[in-house]
């Protein structure tokens, strides 16, 4: 053993030798002829050793790394949608917030609309993976809906202390208090009537509903892409001062599944074939519109010394609270 490795020392010798002596415009022919028949000798003699391919290829995803980063994979079903409208076998990843990402999060104007969703879906952006085997989705396809459980499994990694938590005033069904947390366990899911989730299509990953005025229909609950989409036309018809119609703004979004085939000329045809349907399939779109909502409750639900406490959803010290601790207590000495 001790034998072979003085072989290959001196051929790495050798190879060192003739590295220097290629740059070496005086070149002795016969030393690097020598050098090269020695090198194919050591070759020869104990083969190119073993080569791993596991860093070659097409790149895999690494758990490790995953967890070096603070990626964490989000439990679909504590989702509103409970996932039924990704693909199927989609993975959804989060880590914690930033310094970056809070800072802009900070120059949040709570009066502005706009501005205050801008904020959020920047926060959703950034802290954010889905994945639909090896392809990369976007935030966009995040239902807007799942956002608030997003940004507060997010806020929980961010501020894992206990002194950070956002408590609610809640009271029980017999009048006694209750300090309720605002957390993702705490939330209550609305629930799609039965009549509505009959026609889920778990192949096409949404609503197929069959109807006699309006033909097969397909409609879905909005992703964040698609309000970004009709906030953008919005805007555009408020800085034109054009009219829009506000019930076709209702049912938009759960006719429009897919963000990127949605832009202001898009939206414009689409209003031009709503303004041709008939009462009666206007009628049926938009009662299902308003069945096929999904997303939270307006208050929290925790059990309480065998009773639901109830308080109303809300954010202490405005939404910039969930990521700007409001409550200095904790932090001064």
């Amino acid at each position: 053993m001790s034998e072979e490795l003085n072989k290959k020392e001196q051929a790495a010798k050798a190879m060192l030798e003739a590295r220097d002596s290629i740059n070496d415009p005086v070149t002795d022919n016969a030393k690097v002829e020598a050098v090269s028949a020695e090198m194919l000798d050591s070759v020869e003699s104990n083969g190119l050793g073993k080569v791993s391919m596991d860093n070659f290829g097409q790149g895999r995803p690494d758990k490790s790394a995953d967890q070096f980063l603070g990626w964490m994979v989000l439990d679909q079903e504590e989702l509103p949608s409970k996932g039924k409208f990704y693909p199927n076998g989609c993975v959804i990843k989060i880590r914690s917030a930033r310094a970056a990402e809070i800072r802009h999060f900070s120059t949040m104007d709570e009066n502005n609309y706009i501005d205050m969703e801008e904020k959020l879906n920047h926060v959703v952006e950034m802290c954010t993976q889905i994945t639909d085997g090896d392809r990369r989705m976007s935030y966009k396809d995040v239902l807007e809906e799942d956002r608030i459980v997003l940004l507060l499994s997010i806020r929980d990694l961010t501020f894992p202390e206990p002194e950070n938590k956002l408590i609610l005033k809640g009271k029980t069904d017999s009048k006694v208090a209750v300090d309720i947390e605002l957390s993702t366990r705490y939330l209550v899911a609305t629930l799609v009537p039965s009549e509505i989730e009959a026609y889920y299509s778990s192949k096409e990953r949404t609503y197929v509903i069959k109807t006699r005025s309006a033909g097969e229909v397909k409609m879905r609950p909005p992703t964040i892409g698609v309000m970004q989409e009709i906030t953008k036309y919005l805007k555009d018809r408020q800085e034109k001062e054009i009219e829009f119609d506000k019930a076709f703004i209702q049912v938009l979004p759960y006719i429009t599944p897919d963000w990127r085939q949605l832009n202001l000329p898009k939206i414009f045809n689409l209003e031009v074939d709503y303004k041709a349907w008939s009462e009666k399939k206007f009628m049926v779109i938009y009662r299902l519109a308003e069945k096929m909502k999904i997303g939270v409750e307006t208050t929290l639900e925790m059990e309480f010394e065998g009773e639901i406490a109830k308080a109303p959803l809300d954010f202490p010290g405005g939404i910039k609270s969930l990521f700007i601790i409001s409550d200095l207590a904790g932090e001064l000495l």
